[in-house]
């Protein structure tokens, strides 16, 4: 073993009681930099999940019609010009099927799903309220929604002439599964359909209006003549939603919607969390750094007489230098080792310590690599930066002085 991998070891062996407090500081701190960053991502993944078990990540529709450019005479004979806006009407994606083949062909991407939805009336009896009709291909949507898991009566089943519908809209018409229900839609035309299934979304709006009912039948009832009106998506990778989208419209010139514009408030808070994980970081990493450079600093002080027999037999201040470098390094790389089992062990126990509402774990067990890597890069880096100082400051002793003052 090189002489100052002998000589730092010896020193921190000396220093036992200095060594373990240290390295328990840098344990606990890398433990809890991996804990706390694998908790906020679990927090953010949970809670992603929960808002977008009810959305599309990305939504595709027809672009909204252009104002229209409108001059109006003065009394003067000048010519003023202003955009009017227009109208937005229920309009079909052009070419849908030949879009829908090519975005399920795009990176990141993974299902796409086809719906036909517009607003209309839903009647039972003297009972009557304002829905939006969701006409969907029931296996495909599926797979963008879990209807199916969100059941309360029924079955997810949507054949022709069956539909299904919220929790709090069946209240409000009074039916049940079974039932028939009367929709007329916006464009004046009716259908009759019987409830297959009653949902709940865990949103009362949706629970009130939604009725999901076969593609065909909703683009009869909004005379979409065989067309869609959204192209509903979704992604391996949830926070790549927005530049997908925007790939989307560039290429395709449809207007292309992710979760997060539409969940602004959400995407802020994401932000919020991640920017108060990164200062607790910072600090941690600030306090692991100043509690190693103070060993190492009271290290050297004490051994000074040390430090300079050996520069007076002739080891170079490089050397010197060079063992106090190699303290700072096992101190950070022993504490990230130790520090990674303690964050495994904290991150399994709140996997079973903490539960949602429906008895599931909030943040799962498992810690990704890469938290483990970033933490360990930190906690060796910290160490050996931590050591500069006190390593400059030993290499640059006065031999005789460290002699007759040590």
């Amino acid at each position: 073993m090189p002489f100052e991998w002998i000589l730092a070891l010896r020193f921190l062996r000396e220093g036992r009681m200095q060594t373990a407090l240290i390295m328990a500081g840098t344990t606990v701190g890398v433990a809890v930099i991996i804990f706390i960053t694998s908790l906020m991502n679990g927090l953010q993944a949970s809670l992603a999940t929960r808002t977008l078990s009810t959305q599309a990540h990305i939504t595709v529709r027809a672009p909204d019609e252009a104002p229209t450019p409108v001059l109006a005479r003065t009394g003067d004979s000048a010519v003023l010009a202003h955009l009017e806006p227009r109208v937005q009407r229920l309009r079909s994606i052009d070419q849908w099927a030949g879009v829908d083949r090519a975005l399920a062909l795009l990176p990141h991407v993974v299902d796409v799903s086809p719906i036909a939805t517009g607003s209309g009336f839903a009647f039972r009896g003297n009972a009557s309220k304002s829905i939006a009709l969701m006409g969907v291909i029931p296996e495909r949507y599926a797979r963008i929604v879990r209807i199916a898991d969100k059941l309360t009566a029924g079955q997810f089943r949507i054949a022709p002439g069956e539909a299904l519908v919220g929790i709090e809209l069946a209240k409000d018409l009074g039916a049940a599964v079974g039932d028939r229900i009367r929709i007329v839609s916006s464009e004046s035309r009716e259908d009759v359909f019987r409830i297959s299934g009653i949902f709940d979304l865990g949103v009362k709006d949706l629970n009130r209006r939604w009725v999901i009912m076969p593609l065909r039948s909703a683009q009869s009832l909004l005379d979409l003549s065989g067309g869609v009106t959204h192209l509903d998506l979704t992604v391996d990778d949830i926070f790549l939603a927005e530049a997908v989208a925007s790939r989307i419209t560039s290429q395709t010139g449809l207007t292309a919607e992710s979760w997060m514009a539409i969940n602004t408030q959400l995407l802020t808070a994401f932000k919020n969390q991640t920017m108060t994980t990164r200062t607790v970081r910072l600090f941690l990493v600030l306090i692991v750094a100043l509690g190693i450079a103070s060993v190492l600093v009271v290290s050297v002080v004490q051994k000074q007489r040390e430090i300079g027999i050996l520069r007076a037999m002739g080891a170079s201040p490089r050397r010197i230098m060079k063992v106090f470098l190699i303290q700072g390094g096992v101190v950070g790389g022993s504490g990230a080792l130790l520090g990674s089992g303690l964050a495994t062990l904290m991150v399994y126990g709140a996997s079973f310590a903490l539960r949602q509402d429906d008895g599931s774990p909030l943040i799962s067990g498992r810690i990704e690599t890469s938290y483990y890597l970033t933490a360990a890069a930190v906690a060796l880096l910290t160490g050996l930066l931590a050591a500069v100082a006190p390593a400059r400051r030993a290499a640059k002793m006065d031999p005789v002085e460290a002699i007759r003052y040590g």
